[in-house]
This record gives C-alpha cells, structure tokens and sequence, in this order.
C-alpha cells in the first residue's frame, strides 16, 4: 500500500484527540507486554498458522484484571477495534470484541491513527484493484460499490493505479503464505476503518451548488429585517403569556381555572383576545379549532368549503395511523382530486399530476403540494374575506372580555383546597371524535326507502 506524508485534508472538521488516543496505545502497549500481557499464541486460520493470535475472551478477561470492571471490558475492548489497534482474522465486516474464542490480532503501529496518515481516494483504489486481481472479481458488496464509483471518478489515472495494484499483488507474492495472509488482514482492517466515503464527491458537488445559489440569492437589508422583526413583536406582545398577564388570572398561581374554562377548544364565546389573535394569519385560525368552526360557517355561506375540507383531510392523513392510509388516501382522491368528485378542488396541473401520480403509493405527505396549494389559495382570498364578513364581526360582538381577578391569602388557599382534577387530553378527543361522528352522520344524505320500511316494520 502506498502511504505518502503530503495528503490534502479531507474535511475532517473534528481532529482527532491525541491526548486520549496516546492513552489507548499505552494500553495497547501493555496488552503486548510477553510477560503481563494478553495471552496470545499460535493458531490455525483455515489451513495457515497465524502467530500471536489472542481470543477475544482473553482480551476481556484481561482488561477486566487491569481496570478492574466487568461490564465496561467488552465496550473497552470493542472500542479499540473501532479505533483499528486490534482487528478480527475472520469477521472483517463487524468491528466488534466478542467475548468468545474469535481470534483478533494486535495491529501494527504503522497503522495506528496517531501516524496521521489521511486516506486518499488513490491508495484505495490501488488496494481495491489489488483485492479485485487477487479475487478474480468477486469482491464484498461494499467494496464493489466503492471500487464502481473509484473507477468512474479516478478514471484519467486508472491505468496507473492497475499498474500498481499489480506490483503489489506480485510483490505479496514473494512473501511466504503466514506473512502474506497476516499484512492482508493488517491492511484490511486499517480500510475498514479508515476507507473514505462513497458519497464525499456528492457532499463537495452538493456543497458547491448551495454556495453558488446562496451568492445568486437576493440579500434582505438589515433595517428591514429588524423592522419584520418589530412588525412581530408589536403584533404577539399582548399575546405573549411572558409579557402581558393572563386573563382573568394565572391558574399555575392562583389554583382558578376560569382561564382554562374561557379557553376551551370549541367553547361557545371565545375571549375577545383569542378572536383578535385569528387576524393574524390564516395559519393562527386554522390552527384554533373555535376559529377554524367559524371559518367553516363563512365558507359554507360563500359555498367554497371545499378547500378547507381537503385541508383538513390532508392534516387527517399526515397525522393519522400507517394502519389507515391507504384508505383515507382513497377517499380524499374520489372526494377532492377525481374527475366528477363530489367536491372537486380547483389546483393547477402541474400540482395535480404530482399528487395523482403519487397517490399511487400513498404516504403521510402525499398531500402536501396540493395541501399547501389549496392553503395559499385560501390566505390570498378567502381568509381576508373573512375578516370584512359579518361573520368575524358578529363573532367579535360576542366575545368576552374577562376582568382581571384579584385574590386575598385565603382566597388563593381555598382555591388550592378546591382544585379540579382537569380532563385528560385523550377524554376532549374521544368527545371532538363524537362531535365528528355527529355531525357527519346529520349531514349525510337520508335514505327515504330505508326508513319508511322501517316505520312499516314498527307498524
């Protein structure tokens, strides 16, 4: 293998820590000592003998003495595989100690990380075309892909790195066949630690590209931003529970939950601070469940409630069970997305063949272009619509505005003595769910034959 001192820097962001790795091979060293080391020895690797092989309960059983642990022993043992100090003779693929008579060799120094030697995409390839010569082409899977991309990538020099390889593969040769299987092991072991990334080309190509659009990017002057910024914070400040008091009190201080109480999901006459928080955005409406109630009273007078239906079904889908997935996806394309649905969606083409073509294996975001469509649709129109209409008007008339409650010592202990216990946020979803059912069951068509057979069965 082919090691020079001049390598360029991989991108390694984190360098290695030298301090802690001088500490392992210290270890290491010991573990080598002839007299209070592992115990190693000759040993049979199919038909070759191996020197100074060690079985890895030894190994265990050896830090165990010297540390002074037994749970640790085998992390300890599995970490100095990963770092490449020891290396298994036959599970190449796992780089972990097993705590039974595999056989692991110590590894040369010349391999060891504190050397500083950065891999290169060239010594690989040379050791790859080297294991491809001496395997006839049947390399792992891993080395495969990694042999393919080498080739295509290092292609202007490739007839210089078979040259190599094939030196190397007779020099190997030459040595008799315990040399030659140990330095093979020692040389694998060290690639399969330290052998570079397929995808590190993509990651520089992918690198490139952002940079490229990041100075093509039109720039957000720093008074604007800051005047966005206090755009927001004048907006939320009163809505802000760190910056303004809650209304009529704060139940974590007071034990009163009249706020819980005012603040219900679907309560009949939501506090005027609630109704103004809906004008905010379309995103602050729909998101409260009172607020997205009224929007559907509007919509239903405007007879557009189709997009907030398919809004609402896509949310259904991306948060509901893998278990019904299949069918909600069924239902919302014979319901929104076909042609002749009931209640047909106006998107554009483009994002229509995309959800159509992907509702062919439906998942949780299948939806989501067509969703985000349909949601732009409704902030661009219908949600200012909404804010002029006698519906958000009537809605603002009727919202409460709670006084401030003030309480003595005895008041606050009273109220601590008389706390409620609360409901369990999954009790408010069976009853939203039977609320749902309610109502789905009261606008559904009534079949006249079926139940005047069943008033003639009565009769």
């Amino acid at each position: 293998m082919t090691i020079r001192t001049a390598r360029p820097n991989r991108g390694q962001h984190v360098p290695p820590r030298m301090h802690c790795l001088k500490k392992l091979e210290a270890i290491v060293v010991e573990m080598q000592d002839p007299k209070n080391g592992v115990k190693n020895s000759v040993q049979k690797l199919n038909v070759t003998t191996i020197p100074h092989a060690a079985a890895g309960n030894d190994i265990i059983a050896w830090i165990n003495t010297k540390m002074k642990t037994t749970v640790e022993a085998q992390v300890f043992g599995t970490m100095l595989v990963a770092y490449g100090y020891i290396y298994p003779l036959k599970n190449h693929n796992k780089l972990v100690m097993c705590n039974d008579s595999s056989l692991y060799r110590f590894q040369t120094p010349y391999f060891w990380p504190t050397q500083k030697w950065v891999p290169e995409d060239s010594d690989y390839a040379i050791y790859l075309a080297k294991r491809n010569i001496r395997k006839k082409g049947q390399l792992e899977p891993y080395e495969q892909t990694h042999y393919n991309h080498l080739h295509e990538w290092l292609n202007h020099k490739w007839e210089f790195i078979v040259m190599q390889a094939t030196e190397q593969y007779k020099a190997g040769r030459d040595r008799n066949k315990p040399d030659r299987v140990i330095f093979d092991c020692q040389e694998r072991a060290y690639w399969m630690v330290n052998r570079p990334p397929v995808s590190l080309w993509l990651f520089v190509r992918g690198l490139n590209v952002f940079y490229q659009q990041a100075i093509m990017r039109s720039k957000v002057k720093s008074s604007v931003s800051l005047g966005a910024l206090v755009k927001y914070i004048t907006t939320y400040k009163n809505h802000d529970p760190f910056l303004a008091p809650c209304q009529p009190s704060n139940p974590w201080q007071t034990d009163h939950d009249a706020y819980w109480t005012l603040n219900m999901r679907r309560v009949e006459a939501p506090t005027k601070m609630r109704v103004e928080r809906w004008s905010f955005s379309l995103f602050e409406l729909l998101t409260d469940l009172r607020g997205r109630d009224d929007f559907k009273i509007f919509l239903k007078k405007e007879f557009s409630g189709e997009n907030l239906a398919f809004w609402e079904a896509a949310e259904e889908l991306k948060w509901g069970t893998a278990s019904s997935m299949s069918t909600k996806a069924e239902t919302i394309f014979k319901t929104f997305l076909a042609p002749g649905a009931p209640r047909w969606i106006n998107i554009d083409g483009r994002t229509m063949g995309l959800t159509v073509k992907g509702l062919e294996h439906p998942h949780r975001y299948v939806l989501e272009a067509a969703q985000t469509h349909v949601f732009l649709l409704m902030k661009k129109d219908t949600f200012f619509r909404y804010l002029k209409s006698p519906t958000y008007k009537e809605i603002q008339k009727k919202a409460l505005s709670p006084e401030t409650h003030s309480f003595s010592p005895a008041q606050l202990q009273q109220n601590a003595q008389n706390r409620s216990p609360g409901i369990h946020p999954i009790i408010l979803w069976q009853q939203e769910e039977e609320e749902k059912a309610k109502a789905a069951a009261a606008s559904a068509p009534v079949d006249v034959k079926a139940v005047m057979s069943k008033i003639d069965r009565k009769k």
